[in-house]
């Protein structure tokens, strides 16, 4: 039987066999968020690199580019981290680079040794979840964390992946188990079950409440963001 585990931060991706595993990013406040409204919303492709001085260079190539760090949009670029600001009908068709404090670190770190990499947000949880039944490899959701600490918002994106599929994959890992039991115990009002997180008091300090609230809905978008080479396009 096919096998999901869950890896609570970066940090600890060492700990991990990837040679058979697909791995589903998740940055849910907010840059896996982004990716997914994005390509929802008619982007081509996001190019997802880990500095802000990679994302400069695909800027002066003509790249549309967003650069965050600190949950702040950095200076000189066009797009912030907010996924309302991928709903912009100009976009539609541009090709995108972006760099995140954490989202897009994560996706580097996985590229070299997993068999694919997937981008996951509770606004496709259930088309990510339907594709991964089709997969034939084993599954680990990577949580973007902060700055290598575990964060809620990304460990109930990955218990509610888990409780998606825990029939058709088995759960073995305490992470994986704690993750499912976290989000059990929260599904029905995950708003509430980050109210008090770090990460939410870091962006409700910015004024963005109406981003937090988004970024919980499930099942918005049938969009699954899958890396191609360097690129993240939607899958077909």
């Amino acid at each position: 039987m096919k096998h999901l585990d869950v890896c609570l931060t970066p940090d600890l991706l060492h700990l991990h066999k990837l040679d058979n595993s697909i791995v589903v990013v998740a940055d849910i406040f907010r840059a896996t968020s982004c990716m997914v409204t994005g390509l929802a919303y008619g982007v081509k492709s996001i190019t997802p690199v880990a500095s802000v001085e990679e994302c400069k260079l695909l800027q002066d190539r003509g790249f549309i580019a967003a650069a965050e760090r600190d949950a702040h949009k950095v200076e000189g670029f066009d797009l912030d981290n907010s996924p309302f600001s991928y709903m912009n009908e100009r976009l539609i068709g541009s090709e995108i680079a972006m760099t995140t404090t954490n989202g897009t670190l994560s996706i580097a770190k996985a590229r070299a040794s997993a068999v694919k990499v997937m981008v996951g947000a509770f606004l496709n949880l259930g088309a990510l979840a339907n594709h991964l039944r089709s997969e034939q490899y084993d599954v680990l959701v990577l949580c973007a964390g902060w700055k290598g600490r575990p964060n809620l918002e990304d460990t109930l994106f990955a218990g509610a992946l888990a409780e998606e599929l825990k029939d058709q994959f088995m759960l073995r890992e305490d992470g994986t188990l704690m993750a499912q039991r976290l989000y059990n115990q929260s599904k029905e009002n995950l708003l509430s079950a980050v109210s008090n997180s770090s990460h939410v008091r870091r962006l409700q300090r910015l004024g963005i409440q109406k981003d937090i609230a988004y970024c919980l809905q499930k099942d918005l978008y049938d969009v699954v963001p899958v890396l191609r080479g360097t690129t993240l396009v939607a899958m077909n």
